[in-house]
């Protein structure tokens, strides 16, 4: 008998894609998936205020619910613009469904995160998403309890209801069910958390452990809000045929100088006209009738001229070097901070603006090696560290010694990326790739801060010299008043008195040290000076 050698093939929807390979987004383990779950809610939450500059209050709560079974309720709720009732289903219930579809810079590129942890949950725990929400201007709150129909990527009600307030607000709380492992998850949470405080010092972050330990707050200390990014057109030199085939489809410009002006960036009917004359092509013929190798030649032609401008950077959102600052010194408690923010520039047609701050001394810890705290697109990456284009300039390319660092050292780099396309190495995206143009950015950005601090380092020490020179000298101010006190004494000072007393000229020498070091910036009280004087 011969064998049925006829394979059975099926569509995944993209739930159940997803589903079957949730490694891909972080929720490979039950560690891993808590710290990824946090991660998800908190950049969803700070999006929906900042998208709208309104100043982030965030809740982020962890509750153990089930000690057996290691089920963990995770709730982050914001003071953002709120979802509208009629999308919430497909916004928690339907995967690859969201907001974040445009050309700009976002915390999260897919809208996929929140998804992920929401399908986890309902896994491992039989759980459903539950939302509460009061959208911008509404006098209503909405809560909902949603389910994904896996097969179908569908939302599933299971809970909808609806209530009058009495007041007007806004905002979200969601709240996931989940297996996790605190234990382990633990540290990755904290600092997580802590360094989303360094890179968002406008927003109130509070955060609720589920091990009755104490309750962290990290308090606004400054009220600018990063400008919101823009939707752009895409830039012709980050063209590819999929791409330029879908702009086709969907333009209605009856020609190609049109078509050139209209869908992309940088291009207006001057230059499309002049470029198009350039690589052999007719300005006023219809883009339907390009053939497939007329598409390949134009996206060739796109990416190689060189005459086009650079990509507009409206997309972008840069932190900026005073809420940098700002973040660095209220979470680190340096001695030391400066930061700097990079001109924009750009890797294959996509803009990118590199910034770096460094912190050093005040309660940071010494350590062997720099303490690297990388960003992108003001998230925090806390996995694959070494394998990121940051940590190979800062260990293996900046000569630390040339700046004053001498390690240990309590030394902090923070390297932060934004672009619209972040060039992550894995799926993962905790990594940088090693793009020349974004690596040559992230060194001179180092290199023009570290110049700072060895300033205030070479400062520093001279200060220390002459503050060790000023004190041994202030050892022997007794017996130099001794001396000048018997040198300024008149012949008839026996009989009639007169002149300087020791103790009177060693005052006025005192007054004058203290007078010389302030000039230094060294403060330091006449009883401080007095107490160094050598005991006589």
């Amino acid at each position: 008998m011969g064998r049925n050698t006829r394979e059975a093939f099926r569509s995944l929807s993209a739930a159940e894609f997803f589903y079957r390979n949730r490694e891909i987004a972080g929720f490979s383990n039950p560690s891993r998936a808590l710290y990824q779950t946090v991660r998800e809610l908190v950049e969803n939450a700070l999006d929906a205020c900042d998208s709208h500059e309104i100043l982030p209050s965030l809740y982020i709560g962890i509750k153990l619910v089930d000690p057996i079974k290691s089920f963990y309720k995770v709730t982050v709720s914001d003071n953002g613009i709120g979802v509208p009732p009629y999308y919430v289903p497909y916004a928690f219930g339907q995967v690859l469904f969201g907001s974040k579809y445009k050309l700009r810079q976002t915390r999260g590129m897919f809208g996929l995160g929140a998804k992920m942890a929401i399908l986890y949950g309902q896994l491992t725990t039989g759980k459903p998403v539950e939302v509460e929400t009061t959208p911008l201007g509404s006098r209503y709150k909405y809560y909902f309890k949603i389910m994904v129909d896996i097969k179908r990527n569908e939302p599933i009600i299971i809970e909808q209801r609806v209530r009058k307030l009495k007041k007007k607000t806004h905002g979200t709380t969601v709240s996931v069910t989940i297996e996790g492992d605190w234990s382990r998850a633990k540290n990755k949470v904290y600092e997580y958390i802590k360094r989303t405080a360094i890179a968002t010092p406008y927003a109130n972050i509070t955060f609720v452990p589920p091990d009755n330990s104490e309750v962290i707050v990290y308090k606004r200390v400054i009220d600018k809000i990063p400008p919101p990014p823009k939707e752009v057109k895409p830039h012709p030199h980050g063209v590819d045929i999929e791409m330029l085939k879908m702009l086709i489809s969907s333009s209605e410009a009856s020609t190609l100088k049109e078509f050139l002006a209209e869908s992309f960036q940088s291009i207006g009917l001057i230059t499309a006209e002049r470029f198009l004359r350039d690589i052999g092509f007719d300005p006023n013929m219809s883009p339907e009738k390009l053939t497939t190798e007329g598409i390949k030649a134009l996206v060739s032609g796109l990416k190689e001229y060189k005459d086009f401008k650079p990509p507009r950077t409206d997309a972008l959102s840069p932190l900026g070097e005073e809420l940098i600052v700002a973040g660095l010194r209220s979470v680190l408690e340096p001695e030391f901070v400066a930061a700097t923010t990079r001109r924009p520039s750009a890797y294959s047609g996509h803009p990118f603006i590199i910034e770096v701050g460094i912190a050093y001394g005040g309660k940071i810890p010494s350590k062997d090696e720099p303490q690297l705290y990388r960003f992108a697109n003001k998230i925090p990456l806390l996995y694959d560290e070494k394998a990121d284009v940051s940590w190979k300039i800062v260990s293996n390319v900046i000569d630390w010694k040339a700046y004053g660092v001498e390690f240990p050292a309590p030394l902090v780099v923070l390297a932060h990326i934004c672009s619209t396309k972040v060039p992550y190495k894995g799926v993962g995206k905790e990594s940088i790739a090693e793009v020349p143009e974004i690596e040559k950015e992230i060194k001179n950005a180092i290199r023009e801060v570290a110049r700072k601090l060895r300033t205030y380092i070479l400062k520093k020490r001279r200060e220390e010299e002459l503050r060790k020179k000023a004190i041994t000298y202030i050892k022997y101010i007794p017996e130099i008043a001794s001396s000048l006190a018997a040198l300024s004494r008149p012949p008839t000072a026996e009989i009639n008195g007169g002149g300087l007393t020791a103790k009177e000229i060693e005052i006025m020498l005192l007054h004058l040290v203290k007078h010389k070091l302030e000039k230094i910036g060294i403060i330091l009280d006449i009883e401080t000076l007095k107490g160094k004087v050598k005991t006589r």
